[in-house]
């Protein structure tokens, strides 16, 4: 099931501003961690990493 969640809504869950979740979410930003990654608990989910082959 999809929730459909603002991002206002998402960056409050995650404790954690809209502009740093808009930073996130930008896939140019270099700057995201794993740390960061880990703030999804709040949404009810896990980090998966994976290596994959280039």
């Amino acid at each position: 099931m999809q929730e459909h969640v603002t991002k206002t809504e998402l960056a409050s869950r995650m404790k954690t501003s809209r502009a740093s979740l808009d930073r996130m979410l930008d896939p140019s930003n270099p700057s995201l961690t794993v740390a960061s990654l880990g703030d999804t608990a709040a949404l009810g989910k896990k980090v998966e990493l994976r290596f994959v082959p280039a």
